[in-house]
């Protein structure tokens, strides 16, 4: 039975120093004191939510493998991926969770294998475009209308092993990680290859392929055209152009890295499952944000209200966390 847990407001302390623009992404950081600062485009002026302490407001527990968050700022709703078994079975048993903005309303089978004809079997990665949320599904990308809950795409991708997340570019293109690695009786293995396919329209092929066997697992699409892709079995993080062979490396941290999403304030957030932490990336380097969080896979963030949800995968569990001031206006979801 899962259950829910909503934490009273409680004041918090900014953290102006922490709000830095990444050269991924073509944001404004936050000024310092107690005022939002503002940033002007050609046509419209946005306010920028600032960094705030750390602060858990909320969770969601009894899950089973929670490996994904994505924010409807349409609907103003979470959508939590449920793998429901072991990660690469084709075992239509997963399930994909609708939750309110504050948690007070969750429904576990909003999109459920078996449930109006739904096949679904180890859902991960998510992307939402207009009312298509586009979902990893190991060896298919699968879309689904968020409005009705029903299944309107089903796309094979040929020699698949282990499709991960999904990023979506300017240009509507779907990016998507293949980790390339299996889950048996006998644990975790790592035939690959490790590679990222894109989808444009209905057709998918191989975008690039890693030496190495670095594990691309989260992605992000930069403003500046390049996909920050952060691997699971390397320390080095890595940028990549569409188009190009080969990916450059960016930063190095603790490695076991799984989501990775961009705020409004300008930050990078990175989870590691290998040091159990929240990161922030900037120039170069990774800051821790939020620690011992066990097993921290793809997060997710609602601007409006400055929350991330973080899906703790091996714990059951999404925590949501206040990392931003709310703001009515911001830059990007």
């Amino acid at each position: 039975m899962f259950a829910i847990s909503v934490l009273p407001r409680v004041a918090r302390t900014s953290l102006s120093a922490l709000a830095v623009v990444s050269t991924a992404l073509l944001m404004a950081a936050c000024s310092g004191g107690d005022e939002r600062a503002s940033t002007t485009t050609d046509s419209t002026t946005v306010d920028v939510p600032e960094a705030v302490e750390p602060t858990k407001v909320g969770e969601i527990s009894g899950l089973s493998t929670p490996e994904s968050a994505i924010y409807d700022a349409k609907r103003e709703t979470w959508y939590i991926s449920n793998i429901n078994g072991v990660p690469n079975d084709l075992d239509n048993n997963g399930f994909i969770l609708a939750a309110s903005a504050d948690l007070a309303e969750v429904d576990t089978q909003f999109i459920a294998a078996g449930k109006n004809g739904v096949t679904l079997n180890g859902p991960k990665g998510m992307a939402l475009v207009d009312d298509t949320l586009w979902v990893a599904d190991i060896n298919t990308v699968r879309g689904f209308n968020v409005m009705t809950a029903r299944e309107v795409a089903s796309i094979p991708v040929n020699g698949a092993v282990f499709l991960n997340d999904i990023t979506v570019g300017t240009d509507g293109t779907l990016y998507i990680s293949d980790t390339g690695i299996r889950f048996g009786a006998d644990g975790m293995s790592h035939p690959g290859p490790d590679r990222i396919f894109q989808m444009r329209g209905r057709t998918v092929t191989e975008a690039v392929r890693f030496e190495g066997a670095p594990g691309p697992n989260g992605l992000l699409f930069g403003a500046d055209g390049r996909v920050i892709v952060v691997p699971f079995a390397s320390a080095n993080i890595m940028a990549w152009t569409p188009g190009e062979s080969s990916a450059d490396s960016i930063a190095s941290g603790p490695g076991g890295y799984d989501g990775i999403v961009g705020l409004a304030d300008g930050r990078v957030l990175i989870t590691s499952w290998t040091d159990s932490t929240v990161h922030v990336l900037a120039n170069g380097a990774l800051t821790p944000l939020i620690r011992n969080l066990p097993s921290p896979a793809d997060l997710g963030v609602d601007t409006k209200l400055g929350n991330i949800a973080i899906p703790l995968f091996e714990a059951g569990r999404v925590e949501v966390w206040r990392v931003m001031t709310s703001a009515a206006k911001v830059i990007a979801n």
